[in-house]
Formats: C-alpha cells, structure tokens, sequence
C-alpha cells in the first residue's frame, strides 16, 4: 500500500509541475500579447492608425489630403482601415500562442477560434471612384424649378435728384412750439 500512495504522490506533483509550467506559458504569452499593436494605412495614405491588442483604437492620423474629401468619405476610410487592422489580430495570436503554448491546445484553439469570429477578414473592396466635391455653397431656400441663367447687366439709372426743404415747407408737427412741452 505505501508503494501505491508514493506513487499517487508522485502523479500529484507531476500534475502540478504541469500545471505550473502550463500557467507560466499562458502567462508569457498573455504578455506577449498584451504588448502587441497594429499600426495600418489607408491605400491612399490619408488615414493612418494603430491598434491595441484588444482592437481599440490608440492612435488615428488624418492627413491633410483628405480634407478634399466629403466627411463620410474619410469616416469610411477610417473604418475600412480599421477593420483591416483588426482582422490581423487573430494571425499575431495565433503567432504568440505557437511560440508559447503551442497550437495543439484546446484552450488556445478556443481563443484563436474566438479572435477569429470577433475580428474577421474585411470584405472584398470595390471602392467606386468618389464623387467629384461641388465646393458650390447655396444659402436661402432652393427651388425645384431651374435656375435661369442671369441676362445682360441692366443699365443703372441715375438717382433722383435731391429735394432741399424749403423754409414753408417744413413738416415737423410741432406748430412752432417745443416738443418736450
């Protein structure tokens, strides 16, 4: 009997030994992780942004090019870059855990599975060209009708003449008296 509790002993502390060296590897590769970011460009380079490991936004960069474009141009732009961004987060995941805990572990095909459904590969993009910016501003309420085209410059007329009060002619109401009486 005592041979079987030293060896039941044994398993034991083989069992934590494991364990331990398995909580070590997870550990590493927590920081690992935790230390990666992801920094991305938009094709044409007016948005630039970089990515924690958790996919939040750290840092975004709109360059002066993109002030020619209409807002929900660069607001697109920003999102397709940073979906893009995202979506390379389950590769430097799955990176970190072959060189740390190896792929072959349930667990750590679990969380690969799970960045996979959280930040998936962007759609393919058909970006149509933009439309060209009207830089035309219009105040004042805008018809449906067409806008006539302005004719030639009316000639301009001189102004009438001055009229000079003549003393018989003043008109202020007051018959000779004081206002303020």
């Amino acid at each position: 009997m005592p041979e079987d509790v030293g060896a039941s002993e044994r398993m034991l502390g083989q069992w934590q030994q494991d364990i331990e060296r398995k909580a070590e590897r997870y550990q590493e590769m927590a920081a690992r992780v935790q230390g990666l970011s992801i920094s991305e460009t938009s094709r044409d380079g007016s948005v630039r942004l970089t990515i924690g490991s958790n996919g939040i936004l750290t840092h975004l960069e709109i360059a002066e090019s993109a002030r020619d474009k209409r807002m929900a141009e660069v607001s697109a732009e920003v999102m397709r870059t940073l979906q893009r961004a995202q979506s390379r987060i389950p590769e430097l995941l799955r990176q970190a855990m072959a060189e740390t805990i190896g792929t072959g572990d349930q667990t750590a095909n679990a969380l690969f599975d799970e960045a996979k459904r959280t930040f998936p590969a962007p759609p393919h993009e058909d970006v149509p060209p933009p439309p060209p910016v009207n830089r035309e501003m219009r105040f004042g309420i805008e018809d449906d009708t067409p806008r006539q085209p302005p004719g030639p410059p009316r000639p301009t007329q001189p102004p009438p003449p001055r009229r000079h009060a003549r003393p018989d002619d003043e008109d202020d109401d007051f018959g000779g008296r004081s206002f303020l009486s």
